[in-house]
């Protein structure tokens, strides 16, 4: 029951279990407050494996994440875990590791990552009118705080504010909404900024796999008519897969970027069958101030922002009695699946 830097940061090596294995194995256990519902969140449990892989390259001249892809197979749960790490190759440029998540002998997420040393971008930047810019409207110095999800038990960990500009481009009688001569558009946006609640807080490169997973689902963002009857708070919306894109180095806390502070980015555009999928693309991206925070709010704050990652997933609309049902088991003893 700790913040997410120290939920993240406990996990230890097993040699004994590297000797048996062939691979590198690192161990620990799943912080209970770090869960939706009865089910520990996706986006962190990929940040466990993220910290692993960091750790097992951490000697090595390819120590930054550039590229993670995760198929969860099967749901985790308040317990321990084991985190096997294999380097696949590693050349020159790139090194390519897998990584599964273990709980009770069952492999419950695998991943393939790619390392490098990643470089700050220097193409398509501002002022080049091909930039891509900040998404998000209101500097986070004065935004006001929203209401997070009811069933996030993290949320004392955290907090946010939803950008009121982007909400409104969901409204049926907003401009982007779509007819016969349409070319393109449609979907849903959303946005906010994030600070971690606890002031020690850093964004870390293995937190922005929970930060990408962390925004507000299609079906809640569309008119109750448009929803074919799901009762959007009494579902459940697990992650099938997740890949995540880090495009930037997180820069150093200053007065142009914050410590635990980032721009969320959300789009969504199909939804359909089987079981609801829905198909969320997410931008992270840095924070001129932590939220909330007064502060000079000085010109051209906007053109100092960076994207530090995109991430898409495949996600699933499913009953909440589903994410009920699976209670917490019974942990073993430390150190034992």
């Amino acid at each position: 029951m700790a913040p997410l830097g120290k939920a993240l940061n406990a996990i230890s090596r097993d040699g004994d279990k590297a000797i048996t294995t062939g691979n590198t194995v690192f161990s620990g256990d799943i912080d209970s407050d770090w869960r939706i519902g009865n089910v520990p969140n996706g986006g962190y449990v990929l940040a466990l494996i993220l910290e692993s892989c960091i750790r097992h390259q951490a000697s090595t001249s390819h120590r930054d994440p550039i590229h993670v892809s995760a198929h969860f197979l099967q749901a985790t749960s308040i317990a321990p875990f084991e985190v096997h790490v294999k380097t696949l190759k590693s050349g020159r440029g790139f090194t390519n590791v897998i990584a599964d998540l273990i709980q009770q002998n069952r492999t419950r997420i695998t991943t393939h990552l790619i390392f490098c040393t990643l470089e700050a971008p220097r193409l398509l930047l501002p002022p080049s009118t091909y930039a891509r810019r900040l998404p998000l409207y209101l500097h986070p110095s004065v935004a006001e705080p929203s209401t997070m999800v009811g069933v996030w038990k993290f949320s004392q960990h955290m907090k946010w504010s939803i950008d009121p500009h982007l909400r409104t481009q969901n409204r049926q009688d907003s401009p982007t909404r779509t007819s016969s001569t349409t070319v393109g558009g449609g979907g849903v946006v959303w946005g906010a900024w994030l600070t971690l609640a606890d002031p020690a807080e850093r964004i870390t490169p293995a937190s922005i796999a929970f930060l990408a997973d962390t925004f507000v689902n299609m079906p809640f963002l569309v008119p109750k008519e448009e929803r074919g009857g799901v009762a959007v708070g009494d579902s459940w919306y697990p992650t099938m897969t997740l890949s995540i894109e880090f495009k930037a180095p997180i820069p150093a806390p200053s007065e142009r970027h914050a410590a635990r502070t980032v721009g969320l980015y959300c789009k969504q555009t199909f939804w359909g069958e089987p079981q609801g999928r829905h198909d969320p693309y997410v931008e992270v991206w840095t924070a001129p101030a932590e939220l909330g925070e007064a502060g000079e709010v000085k010109d051209g704050w906007r053109e100092d922002q960076v994207c530090l990652a995109t991430a898409t997933q495949m996600a699933l609309v499913i009953p909440m009695e589903v994410n009920k049902g699976r209670a917490k088991y019974d942990a073993p003893a430390k150190g034992k699946l």
